[in-house]
Order: structure tokens, then C-alpha cells, then sequence
């Protein structure tokens, strides 16, 4: 079925999908703006706390030379962005403690940089307020050397860049959910590198992954290079707050989360028998016949992800296409898999299609009993696969970043993507 737009991007945005995504009807339908191919800060700042020490960047663990220190921002700096970092530059030693604390006495909590090049604030700053930051290196011999800087953070900006974390607190998700973010306006080319230095993801077990940005700068998505371990646990923080975004720009607020992945349950669609193969942890436990679109509305082939699940919903598609081709039906147990409306759910009148022809406007349809049983089994950011219709997956069209190969989504970085890790071998 076709039609049911998503809802704009800032209904979505402001309230960090709060709200359920909007949903569309079956079929190719218009989808999300202008996406072709959204990597950066895989991992966030050091486990270290305030006041932890830290190993440096290269060259900061020097011996018995002169000890040489200086912070950023500079002392008596105004307009600093709430977004700032305490940087540093060290010689002959290395850093082993930072402190951040207002101009009540307030300590600021924060942490290193992995790579030790800076601290970062664990929050926000707040406007207008005076920070005094102090930063004392060591070298082997003992000595050791302190700098502190007082500056003071901007005021609020007049225009933000909004944001949005589809990742909530406490969920269980998918093998396949990918970390997402979005921006509104997109992030030009020329900005995205500082951004994604401001988006970190951790996960335990450690499976290191990247960033990638969607041609239009409106998304970014990270993954690792195969589909999640079970029982990962993600943490994310899009830090971008105050955060010089571009165009005069700054990033509305701070987003985070932590989330758990859960079993692998696995959706492979083949256009040919048309079947779909359910398999959870590697076993293959139930096969359901299926109705793909027909030639003139054509399902897309490729590797999707669970967004979204409702009950119970509408498909109305007359303000879309009219009254003479647009519809108005009550759907069952919708899984949405693209932006452009198109869904795995209950269709009792094409059963007697379902693993013989395709008849749809371009979802995945099931028998009755069929969608109730998938739909209690699934979690979004469980994988999706459809194979052989005429039509392809364009990128963006839905969470996507599994529908391109390791080596073509690293492409989409804004940093450059450790030499090793780059050349790993994918889910593909």
C-alpha cells in the first residue's frame, strides 16, 4: 500500500522520537528527502573521570626533557561555544589531571579523549558563565607543571541545528540497529568532520564500527562491520550542544542513551518462492508465505531494518493519490521497513496469493496469523532481507546503512576510519 508519508523531520527530531515514526502505506511512494549514501568518533571520551590520569597523543610521553604545557581555551577568552573542550599541548611529559569547575566552585564533571589530545565536559556549559579550567602534567622524572584558564561561554545562540537520537533509554533492540541521528538543516560536507567529532559510541563487548553520512547531510548512521553481538550493551552521546554547526548555526542540545541488543532474528524474503525464512540465533524456526508488490508497484530489493510496529493502524492514501487510486484501509500488525511506505503486515484478502503471485503495492504481506506471530517476535533494528523484485532499495529510503558493503559505507566518513578497521571484513 502506498501513501502515508512520515511526519516532518522536526515533529520527529524535537521530541528524540518520543512519538511513534509516522506511518506510510504500502508501496514506492515519495520517500525521505534526498539521501544517497551519513563516520567519526567511534568510540567516546577515555573511562577515565576529572582528574584521571591520561597517556597523550603521540609525543606527550617524553622523559626527562623540559616540561612544556599549554591550554585551550585561552585564559580570558569570551564567546567560548558551551560545546567547548579544555585542550592541551604538552611536551616533555604528559597530562594526568583536568578540572572544570564555574565561577561558584562547581566542579564539571568530564572525561579524556581516548586519544588524550583533550577533555571533554561531561554536559553542556551552561550561557554566559564564567569556567576556570586546570590542567596539571607530569613527566618521568617527577616534575610536574599546572595551567589554568578562566573563560567565559557565549550566550544562546540565535539559530540552532535541530537533532534527534533515534535510540531510547533502556530498550532492547535488533542485531542490525543502527546508531541514528539527525540534523535539521543537514550538515554541509565542509562541518561534518567537527560533528562527528562530537558523536561517541561505546559498546560491550567492544565491536568497533563508524560513522556515515547520507549524502544530504540530514542523517548519520553508525554500525560495526557485521551485525551486532547479543547482549551488547551501547552507550551513545551526541554531543553536540552548542556545538558550532555551520552557517552560523549551533547544535540544540546534548542526545544520549543506553541500550541493549538482543537475540539474532533474522528476515530473509526470496521473490522467487515467495517465502519468507525466519531465523533466530542461526536456526531457521518457521517459513512464511508471502505477497510482494505487483509489477506496477514493485516491492524494493534489499536489506532493510524494523523502524517501527504498530498493532493497529490506518493506511490512507486518497489525500496522496486521489480518490479514484488512493484507499483508506485498517491495517494489523504493521512493521515498517521504509521511509516510502513500505511495511511487512496482516493482509487476510491476499491470502490466497501469499507464496504463489505478488499482489500488493509493494509490503510484505502475511496471513493474519502470520503478522501476530512475527509481530511478537520481532524488535526494531531486527534485519530484513528482500531478494529478486525489480526494484532496488534506494539509500536513505529507511535505515539502510547494511544495504551497501563495509568498504562503501566507510566511504561515507567524515574522518578518516582506522586503516584496520577499514579493511574489515563485513556483513555483506
Amino acid at each position: 500500500m502506498v501513501g502515508m508519508r512520515r511526519r516532518s523531520l522536526l515533529a520527529v527530531v524535537a521530541l528524540v522520537v518520543v512519538a511513534p515514526l509516522a506511518l506510510g502505506g504500502c508501496g514506492k511512494g515519495r520517500a525521505k528527502p534526498a539521501d544517497a549514501a551519513w563516520v567519526g568518533a567511534s568510540a567516546g571520551p577515555s573511562a577515565g573521570a576529572s582528574g584521571s590520569p591520561g597517556s597523550g597523543p603521540a609525543g606527550q610521553n617524553g622523559g626527562s626533557s623540559a616540561l612544556e604545557l599549554s591550554v585551550t581555551p585561552a585564559t580570558g577568552k569570551k564567546g567560548v561555544p558551551v560545546s567547548a573542550e579544555i585542550g592541551f599541548k604538552v611536551a616533555g611529559g604528559k597530562v594526568t589531571t583536568v578540572s572544570l569547575a564555574d565561577d561558584k566552585g562547581k566542579a564539571v564533571s568530564g572525561e579524556l579523549r581516548e586519544d588524550g589530545s583533550a577533555w571533554v565536559p561531561g554536559k553542556t556549559l551552561q550561557t554566559s558563565k564564567r569556567y576556570v579550567a586546570t590542567v596539571t602534567a607530569v613527566n618521568e622524572a617527577g616534575q610536574s607543571k599546572t595551567e589554568t584558564t578562566t573563560f567565559t561561554t557565549m550566550g544562546r545562540p540565535g539559530h540552532e541545528t535541530g537533532t534527534g537520537l533515534y535510540l531510547f533509554d533502556d530498550r532492547t533492540y535488533g542485531v542490525a540497529m543502527p546508531v541514528v541521528v539527525e540534523f535539521n538543516p543537514g550538515i554541509k560536507k565542509k562541518d561534518r568532520a567537527a560533528v562527528q567529532k562530537r558523536m561517541f559510541v561505546k559498546s560491550a563487548p567492544a565491536q568497533p564500527g563508524t560513522w556515515s553520512w547520507t549524502s544530504s547531510g540530514t542523517q548519520a548512521y553508525y554500525r560495526a562491520p557485521k551485525f551486532w553481538q547479543s547482549g551488547t550493551e551501547l552507550a551513545v552521546r551526541i554531543a553536540v550542544g552548542g556545538l558550532p554547526t555551520g552557517g552560523g548555526r549551533y547544535g540544540d542540545r546534548d542526545r544520549a542513551a543506553t541500550a541493549k541488543i538482543g537475540r539474532s532474528f533474522v528476515m530473509k524474503v526470496d521473490n522467487k518462492t515467495k517465502k519468507m525464512a525466519v531465523v533466530q540465533d542461526g536456526k531457521t524456526v518457521r517459513t512464511l508465505p508471502v505477497s510482494l508488490g505487483k509489477k506496477s508497484t514493485p516491492s524494493s530489493s534489499g536489506t532493510m531494518v524494523v523502524m517501527d510496529k504498530q498493532a493497529s493502524t490506518v493506511f490512507d492514501t486518497i489525500a496522496e493519490l486521489g480518490p479514484e487510486q488512493g484507499y483508506r484501509t485498517e491495517i494489523e500488525y504493521a512493521q515498517r521497513l521504509t521511509w516510502s511506505g513500505q511495511f511487512i503486515h496482516a493482509a487476510e484478502w491476499s491470502v490466497g496469493a501469499q507464496g504463489h503471485r505478488n499482489v500488493s503495492h509493494g509490503c510484505v504481506n502475511v496471513s493474519p496469523s502470520n503478522a501476530r506471530w512475527l509481530f511478537g517476535k520481532t524488535l526494531i533494528g531486527d534485519p530484513v532481507t528482500v531478494r529478486g523484485t525489480e526494484d532496488k532499495l534506494t539509500y536513505g529510503n529507511g535505515w539502510t546503512p547494511w544495504d551497501v558493503s563495509w568498504k562503501e559505507f566507510v566511504k561515507g566518513s567524515a574522518l578518516p576510519v582506522p586503516a584496520e578497521l577499514a579493511a574489515q571484513a563485513g556483513q555483506d
